[in-house]
């Protein structure tokens, strides 16, 4: 286990432990994080902010496939060391993923640990996603939403959907807009989620409905949150420079050394010599 993670300044002590939770799993266990999360003791709430630091960071990243019948399952790829997208899918492209066996030897194990078969999150029954021409209008999308998913559509041909469920792909992303997340981030994080290059993508709009449905919180709007520290109170005291038998600290109303009664001794000793 590295110290960068257990030292790390930016994950809190549930990422701490979901993440060194999931590398100690044998190679081939196949539990998704949400499973090691309920065993850890993790609640739901903190779970979807445990999975955002974890992708912040680049600890975590999922994929969302779809298998031959049109069932969407996410891959999960866990690492002990930060990887960029990049770095992650040609992980995820080279690991099996279940049929026959690659020719060639073995090789050693990567540092990222990828299960053999897809996992399942969050969609234990396997639902089939309903017809993408079913979607409801949805009355909260706004024109910079619109324009967003018109830009999420342009990031590669495999993201032609019907033109039914633009509306609701719009009020999708203005819930990102709105959340503090910007065009950019959004882009980032559908593309992040695609399947490889070269699998198919059977009902584009079903896909990124699932990307968008789940809004985390924007890193800006989580810093600006955060309250600012607490100035301790004996910051605000100063050391009296006359003779104690012990340090006397007291409170300053300016740029005063002494303390209170230091201060009517020396008014004293000056009267006294007048």
């Amino acid at each position: 286990m590295p110290n960068e993670i257990l030292r790390h300044p930016r994950l809190s002590s549930d990422a701490v432990r979901l993440l060194t939770w999931q590398l100690s799993l044998p190679g081939d266990a196949k539990d998704p994080l949400s499973k090691t999360a309920r065993q850890a003791g993790i609640g739901k709430c903190a779970f979807n902010r445990v999975k955002g630091e974890l992708k912040r960071e680049g600890y975590l990243h999922e994929w969302r496939q779809q298998g031959v019948r049109g069932l969407w399952s996410t891959v999960q790829l866990v690492s002990n060391v930060p990887l960029k997208p990049e770095q992650a899918l040609a992980l995820r492209d080279v690991a099996p993923t279940g049929g026959n066996p690659a020719a060639g030897e073995p090789t050693g194990r990567t540092v990222g640990r990828h299960p053999e078969k897809p996992v399942l999150e969050n969609t234990p029954h396997h639902p089939e996603a309903p017809p993408e021409t079913e979607a409801p209008e949805a009355a909260a999308a706004t024109e910079a939403g619109r324009q967003l998913v018109a830009t999420i559509l342009d990031l590669e041909p495999r993201l032609r959907v019907p033109r039914g469920i633009l509306p609701q792909l719009a009020a999708l992303a203005s819930a990102w807009l709105e959340a503090g997340h910007t065009p950019g981030g959004v882009r980032a994080h559908v593309q992040r989620s695609l399947p490889g290059p070269k699998q198919p993508i059977h009902r584009p709009g079903g896909l990124l409905r699932y990307i968008l449905s789940d809004v985390p919180p924007a890193p800006a709007e989580e810093e600006s949150r955060r309250p600012d520290p607490v100035q301790p109170r004996i910051a605000q005291l100063r050391e009296c420079e006359g003779v104690h038998t012990q340090a006397r600290l007291f409170r300053p109303e300016g740029d005063e050394e002494f303390c209170g009664e230091c201060l009517r001794g020396r008014v004293a000793d000056g009267a006294a010599r007048l």
